[in-house]
């Protein structure tokens, strides 16, 4: 029997076939599929295709528009890519080699500058122009070696503090995101849906919910300026609390407000350990306690990768901390963004264009995704053999614009 490509958001049936090839995909127990008359009702799936063998789905793939954060606080459009599965018993077929280029150009026919994606496994993404470009990190802390004195209270100046419940989340945290994410690169929107689930009043999982811990850091002037998610898992060693707390989330709109939420969650009574899960790879953290070695990093990995789709588009929105000029070569796999181009930037702004001049730096397209955000150095990738230096050193050249104040991060796996 042949197999069948096709959009599933028109067909009931369609979709949730596809949901239990998804879960299949990704060796999810079927029994854990529930919620799927409110799945179909609140989730997009207007770009989601699958494969189907007969009336079984065996190749999943979904793309939905995104607003990426790049240096300097512009807003780019990009084409999430989520849901990439292709069951065990169709491989090397090249199903996820169709659904992929077939996205992608169109994509770029619709205008998108970018495409993103959370990698499962490093080496599938590469060959399709897709590079890591922004980490992120997990430290275990130990609260009582960090040197935090457990009777902290923020100073007046900085601000307050004050537990918060679901709804109050649902009210104030949008508009406390939107300023964080503006700026941030690396940080993506965040859809009506996302606060839903994640404050338990959309639920797709069989699993109780589980309610957590919310923490509003507000400034001075009463406005919301940071947010904070933890559980706390009581424990006790010979009879005295030994207690770990996971902070589920943590984002911040101000220096200050990331200093009170770290201090507040490492000074909680019977605190033990304090688990940062995936966090911030430039977080404040270790720095902000005086014993910096009780914070144990237990992860570092890549997270958000990034393909470009228009080099020019991306060039130009993107800021600068220098003023310089650049030919760059785009080697692109599959042909949708490759070719030469000259960027003149400077801290006013850029201009991007195709050139005939000499390249200064030769590179992948997945090897510009790890430059472009400032998630790793020109000089480095020189140094890695990823890119070629065409005229001498055009990778310092290229580090004097590209550099950054901290390193990019995603905060929202999707």
């Amino acid at each position: 029997m042949a197999l069948n490509t096709r959009f599933i958001s028109e067909s009931p049936s369609d979709i949730d076939a596809w949901v239990r090839a998804v879960y299949t995909g990704f060796f999810t127990p079927p029994e854990l599929i529930t919620h799927m008359e409110e799945r179909r009702a609140k989730q997009d799936f207007s770009r989601a295709r699958g494969v189907f063998d007969g009336d079984r789905c065996v190749a999943t793939f979904r793309s939905f528009d995104q607003e990426l954060t790049v240096p300097g606080g512009a807003i780019v459009t990009s084409n999430a890519v989520s849901a990439v599965t292709v069951a065990a018993t169709h491989r090397r077929r090249g199903l996820l080699s169709g659904l992929m280029t077939e996205d992608l150009a169109a994509a770029r026919e619709r205008g998108a500058a970018a495409a993103t994606l959370i990698a499962a496994e490093y080496r599938i993404y590469g060959r399709f122009g897709f590079g890591p470009a922004a980490s992120a990190a997990r430290w275990e802390v130990d609260v009582h070696r960090a040197g935090l004195d457990p009777r902290w209270t923020l100073p007046g100046a900085e601000g307050s503090l004050a537990f918060a419940d679901a709804e109050e989340v649902r009210k104030l945290g949008p508009e406390l995101h939107e300023r964080f994410r503006r700026g941030r690169a690396g940080a993506v929107h965040r859809p009506p849906l996302w606060w839903e689930r994640n404050t338990g009043a959309v639920r797709f999982d069989p699993e109780p919910w589980k309610e957590r811990f919310w923490v509003l850091h507000r400034d001075a002037e009463g406005v919301p300026q940071g947010l904070a998610a933890f559980r706390v898992e009581e424990r006790s060693v010979n009879g005295a609390p030994n207690t770990r707390a996971t902070v589920m989330g943590l984002l911040a709109a101000t220096p200050a407000a990331e200093r009170a939420l770290w201090r507040f969650l490492l000074s909680i009574d019977w605190l033990a350990t304090l688990d940062t899960g995936m966090c911030d790879p430039d977080s404040l953290l270790p720095g902000l306690l005086p014993d910096p070695r009780a914070a144990l990093l237990k992860e570092q990995a890549d997270f958000l990768w990034l393909r470009p789709l228009d080099v020019p588009r991306l060039l130009e929105a993107r800021g600068y901390a220098a003023e310089g000029s650049l030919v760059l070569d785009i080697r692109d796999p599959l042909g949708l963004s490759g070719g030469r181009f000259l960027l003149d930037a400077g801290p006013e702004g850029a201009s991007c264009a195709p050139t005939s001049r000499p390249a200064d730096l030769t590179l992948g397209a997945g090897t510009f995704a790890k430059l472009y955000l400032g998630e790793v150095t020109a000089a480095k990738l020189a140094a890695l053999g990823e890119l070629d230096e065409d005229t001498a050193r055009a990778s310092d050249r290229a580090d004097l614009l590209f550099r950054t104040g901290r390193r990019p991060w995603c905060p929202d796996g999707f």
